[in-house]
């Protein structure tokens, strides 16, 4: 394995009833906050009004940002930034999924710079600073919750990208698997997807001697793997709910990738994909990851291989690595499949119109990808046959 070092501060306080530990975590910060939030789905299962109670209760004065959208945009982090300039906002609260909180993440450091957030998106400039922000989190995807990474897009100029600063990891992060009870199918879905994907991108890289790190991310996988199809059938399962969203925590707080890089190709496509069409980043990333895969089966047969016996239970007798490879890959679209997840882009309704369009967004800061360069061909190529 390579050489590192690890680091990350965020205290996660996971389990039922955990809420009330806002109280304690909050103040230490101030008393004016700045709560962020979605669509309001949070104001019909509830889980505002608990909120909301609770800070009443620590005695802290409450600003609000709502409206923060599935793949948040600028525009909405630059209205929460200018509250908390001007009211003086000493910490926020993210309560929702990863968009929420990849918008938190932000606001924070925007908050407490001169020039325009978007220069942290766009790498122009490194945040210095930032207001301190916790998060309550209501769905099992991301693991924002527990990282400092955040995607935001710039909806006037079609860019996504993703980012992160030391000072973008939350102080802490409350996960009670009860606030994700009301996701709907979908999104309970999408979330699988997001998580599985999050591991596949660190799973495919090229260090040496990595068994630790290999079985430990089978491991997550083989979990998910086993759960999905049961929490699909009773989302009201605490038991399921409870697995799948320390999963998805566990599946991006990079203990996983400890001693080497993973890839993170399929993101960048997606994100170049979902920047131009907007559509939501895990229909786009489970329609992606196995064309990458495909596409890059002899960069190192034996890596997919081994995917495809440790995690989806090929039978590898009297078969080349290539063959095992490709029926590994067969075995996560079916299984992505059968939740429910979207196979093609025309799913979205997305033709070869724009491709090129996508390469260039894709490709903007030239070759990507650890495991393997991308070059512009390779990408035109991954998304053509994921039409």
């Amino acid at each position: 394995m390579n050489a590192f070092s690890f680091y990350n501060p965020v205290k996660l306080i996971f389990g039922k009833g955990q809420l009330a530990a806002v109280k304690k975590e909050l103040p230490k910060y101030g008393k004016k906050v700045l709560v962020v939030y979605g669509g309001g789905s949070i104001k019909k299962n509830g889980i505002y009004d608990e909120v909301m109670q609770t800070l009443g209760e620590a005695e802290l004065e409450i600003f609000e940002l709502s409206g923060v959208e599935p793949n948040p945009r600028i525009s909405t982090a630059r209205k929460g930034i200018e509250i908390c300039k001007k009211e003086g906002i000493e910490m926020l609260l993210a309560v929702g999924g990863g968009s929420v909180i990849d918008c938190t993440k932000l606001i924070a450091c925007g908050a407490t710079y001169e020039g325009d957030a978007w220069d942290f998106v766009s790498r122009k400039a490194q945040p210095k600073s930032a207001l301190p922000f916790g998060t309550v989190l209501t769905l099992a995807a991301t693991g924002s919750e527990m990282n400092a990474g955040s995607v935001i897009t710039n909806e006037e100029t079609q860019e996504k990208y993703g980012w992160g600063s030391p000072f973008s990891f939350p102080k802490f992060s409350i996960l009670d698997p009860t606030y994700t009870m009301s996701v709907p199918e979908n999104h309970t879905v999408y979330g699988i997807v997001d998580m599985m994907s999050h591991i596949f991108e660190q799973y495919f890289n090229n260090a040496t001697n990595t068994p630790v790190q290999d079985r430990m991310c089978e491991g997550v996988l083989k979990a998910v793997i086993e759960t999905a199809p049961k929490l699909m059938e009773d989302l009201q399962s605490y038991e399921h709910r409870e697995t799948i969203l320390f999963a998805g925590t566990m599946g991006l707080n990079n203990f996983l990738q400890m001693g080497y890089n993973g890839d993170w190709a399929t993101h960048n496509i997606e994100h170049a994909v979902s920047a131009v069409y907007d559509i939501p980043h895990a229909g786009g990333l489970a329609i992606l990851f196995p064309q990458w895969m495909r596409h890059n089966v002899k960069v190192n047969p034996s890596r997919f291989a081994q995917m495809a016996v440790r995690v989806f239970d090929v039978n590898p007798e009297g078969k080349t690595e290539e063959e095992i490879a490709f029926e590994g890959i067969d075995r996560l679209r079916d299984f992505w499949t059968s939740l429910g997840a979207p196979t093609r882009l025309v799913d979205y309704n997305i033709d070869d119109t724009k491709i090129d369009l996508m390469v260039e967004k894709a490709m903007v800061y030239g070759e990507f990808g650890n495991f393997t360069k991308l070059k512009d061909e390779d990408v035109k190529e991954i998304l053509q046959a994921s039409l």
